[in-house]
């Protein structure tokens, strides 16, 4: 059976779900004390074999951030001259929230139909566990893969990745490769196979109208006291309109590129409001090469039970999802000085920035020999995000380690991930690893 054919039969003969049960219960949950236990045995019991059984020398190591569990390095030598290819993935999951559906246990692995549910199958178990597939398919095939493979996992994407920017600062050299391959986030909807080349970042803004103590009879006061709410609406209103426009300048990039405007415009987005954004571009590029100011949460008094009161206090945090190029750094002094030219400078701003936007230029030639190596085995046109519109540590890839960074991602928008009935659909979960199995064997036969 050709190489292809054994992927999609791992698939088909209940393989890869019988895996993906075993990665599924350990409960890995970074934030949770249980969870750095269940990680470690993550570690020593399912990564540290597989990576092992890729002929990897595989160390751990501590996360120079004590508020970050620790990293796992595999590194497979196979010559000089060859590519070096590194590959990513988080062993982490987020926590529960709320009631799974028909009874289902997060940590036990369940089929109905094409959906395979439970934690950490779309993020990022079943993801990680593709490519480690695809890997294992390559290598068996042809007794060694053609290029040299490192492979790290993290224990903190869930929670901001801390430590990582500093690891990768420190450990440069094991970690250099020629390009990333690696699988996170979702296609562009189920059908669609994606390469995608970055992320866009995000900030979190909080506005604070704190004017008095307690809350002031809205009869005998009103219309001599400043309303905090009033005043935030107004202060938000000027930052984005109420059609979703941003209204400051400097919260947004410098410019749309052309390869980036051509590389969305064959992209269809799912349901978009076309009353909503910038009129000037399309759904893919508000989605993929913009930025937008979102606002998350909005409080004054207890709306479930207003009194005739004006509040003292109003607040509200917001979200700058942005793309490379933005001044991430003047995004808090200048909403100060827009807030005071419009009339709120008693509005406070804090902003703190989370993962921070990059992306590997379209041009790049890994991109166009990535394009080449999937389109023969893809079942549709693979569309080519410049990034997606979530946030992801690319920035440690591009910025710190200087490589080029290719997302071929293994779920799909609709996979409920960080929420109850997270699952991974079977037919993606079959394409990709056909995908990820004819990327790797590519680069191995015929490298850049």
């Amino acid at each position: 059976m050709e190489l292809l054919g054994k992927a999609r039969a791992h698939v088909d003969s209940g393989a890869l779900f019988a895996e993906l049960a075993g990665l599924v219960a350990y409960p890995t949950v970074s934030d949770a004390p249980d969870g750095r236990a269940a990680i470690q045995a993550y570690f020593d019991e399912v990564l540290t074999p597989a990576l092992t059984a890729l002929g990897c020398a595989v160390t751990q190591h501590a996360n120079p951030d004590p508020a970050g569990g620790p990293f796992l390095v595999g590194v497979r030598t196979e010559g000089e001259g060859l590519p070096t290819l590194l590959c990513y993935g988080h062993a982490d999951v987020v926590g529960e929230a709320g009631t799974w559906s028909e009874g289902r246990d997060p940590w036990t692995l369940t089929a109905d139909g094409d959906r395979w549910y439970g934690r950490g199958t779309a993020d990022n178990k079943g993801q990680h566990l593709i490519n480690l597939t695809a890997l294992r398919l390559v290598l068996a095939e042809r007794g060694r893969l053609g290029f040299n493979l490192k492979f790290l996992f993290e224990t903190g994407e869930e929670i901001g990745s801390p430590g990582l920017t500093e690891f990768a600062a420190q450990e440069k050299e094991r970690l250099w490769a020629d390009v990333l391959i690696a699988s996170d986030g979702p296609r562009l909807d189920a059908a669609t196979p994606t390469l995608f080349l970055g992320a866009r970042g995000g900030v979190r803004i909080d506005l604070d109208v704190d004017l008095r103590p307690g809350g002031h009879h809205s009869g005998n006061w009103g219309g001599i006291l400043r309303n905090p709410a009033t005043t935030l609406a107004g202060a938000i209103a000027s930052l984005v309109d109420g059609h979703g426009r941003v209204q400051v300048p400097e919260l947004l990039p410098p410019e749309l590129p052309e390869s980036v405007r051509e590389a969305l415009a064959d992209v269809d987005v799912p349901e978009p409001d076309d009353t909503w954004g910038d009129p000037r571009l399309t759904p893919a590029e508000r989605l993929y090469g913009w930025n937008t100011l979102e606002v998350l949460s909005l409080a004054a008094a207890d709306v479930d039970r207003p009194v005739n009161a004006i509040p003292g206090r109003a607040r509200a945090v917001l979200q700058l999802r942005y793309v490379a190029g933005t001044d991430v750094d003047g995004i808090a002094p200048a909403i100060r000085e827009h807030l005071a030219a419009a009339g709120f400078p008693m509005v406070s701003v804090t902003a703190e920035a989370g993962f921070r936007a990059s992306r590997t230029p379209v041009e790049n030639p890994w991109v166009s020999w990535a394009r080449a190596a999937l389109a023969p085995v893809s079942e549709r046109p693979v569309a080519l995000l410049p990034n997606f519109g979530g946030g992801l540590p690319n920035h440690v890839f591009t910025d710190v380690l200087g490589l080029a960074t290719l997302w071929l991602p293994h779920s799909y928008p609709g996979c409920n991930q960080h929420a109850p009935d997270e699952h991974l659909l079977a037919p993606v979960a079959r394409e990709g690893l056909v995908l990820a199995t004819a990327l790797f064997d590519a680069l191995g036969s015929a490298p850049l």
